[in-house]
């Protein structure tokens, strides 16, 4: 095998300060993602990678269509029935990635095709659709796209009538969102841009020019990520702040979308807790009382705080 060299990355010094300690990064230049001396050492690298093993480029061949061929390709997923619909994809021969189907009410009625994730990547190197959110009224869609490869998605409409995309865009997301019960206002992550740590819930309205979207919540706190969901019964809004070993959770009337969130419970290190709703209550899985393989508890929604779990 003829002998190729590897490139080697230039050491620019650079100084980290944090907690009284200095560290030295010589690297720290490679932060630069879109710099040209960044992609250009990135090319040395690839051309070096593609050199060293052009003698397996036959074996990479063979396996991937060995592989392949173990798979079937004309395939189907599972149905999941939700407010009226079935809910399906399907993989067809040929093509990289799925379709998005739903029937409403039966499995025997019309089929509608909701994504052709094909024709959407038609351009991109890179394609990837997350998040789907039907509306309550199932008349829209929401959903994220990652057209680079680092999961900052951009959230947009889908108007399930016309099935026209709304000319409105949502950058920087976690790609999810969730509709409030009238069918006009998303809430949605936003991530910080640098460290891609899931930070800030949003609230948009339908229509709007995305900058009027109004911050919620913030999490200031870096070693907590924070989320938006809808409890199963529907009724509500939550937004969960988590860390490794601590959770703190708000909530909303889902048909109250401009009211102000209220805690269950402040955070309490080392207290974990997830929220359910049904009726009057909210169930509590937690592992308060030293619960290590956690507990269930219940309080009435009126009354969320530990106290009276």
């Amino acid at each position: 095998m003829k002998e190729h060299q590897a490139p080697i990355a230039k050491k620019i010094p650079h100084v980290h300060e944090a907690h009284g300690h200095q560290r030295i990064d010589n690297y720290h230049w490679m932060t630069q993602r879109d710099a040209p001396e960044v992609i250009n050492y990135l090319n040395q690298e690839n051309d070096y990678y593609e050199k060293m093993t052009a003698h397996t480029k036959q074996l990479k061949v063979d396996l991937f269509e060995e592989i392949k061929s173990r798979i079937n390709e004309d395939d189907e997923s599972v149905p999941y029935f939700w407010n009226g619909y079935w809910y399906y994809t399907k993989m067809k021969k040929g093509e990289s990635y799925p379709f998005y189907y739903r029937k409403k009410e039966s499995l025997s009625s019309k089929e509608e095709l909701l994504f052709n994730v094909n024709e959407m990547a038609i351009g991109h190197e890179f394609f990837q659709l997350t998040g789907m959110s039907v509306s309550p009224d199932n008349t829209m869609v929401s959903y994220g796209v990652d057209t680079v490869g680092r999961r900052q998605y951009t959230i947009y409409i889908k108007d399930l009538q016309t099935h026209k995309v709304m000319p409105q865009a949502l950058e920087l997301t976690t790609g999810g969102a969730v509709w409030d019960a009238n069918n006009n206002t998303l809430f949605f992550v936003r991530k910080d841009e640098q460290t891609l740590r899931a930070n800030q819930i949003f609230k948009y309205k339908l229509g709007a020019h995305p900058d009027t979207s109004t911050i919620v919540y913030q999490e200031d706190d870096e070693i907590y990520n924070c989320y938006v969901y809808k409890s199963k019964s529907r009724e509500y809004i939550m937004i969960k702040s988590s860390s490794t070993l601590t959770d703190e959770v708000r909530f909303i009337k889902a048909n109250q979308p401009d009211s102000e969130f209220k805690v269950v419970q402040p955070r309490t290190d080392q207290i974990e807790y997830s929220v359910l709703h049904y009726s009057d209550h909210f169930y509590i899985m937690t592992n308060k009382d030293d619960a290590t393989n956690f507990k269930i508890m219940k309080t009435e929604v009126t009354k969320p705080e530990m106290e009276n779990w």
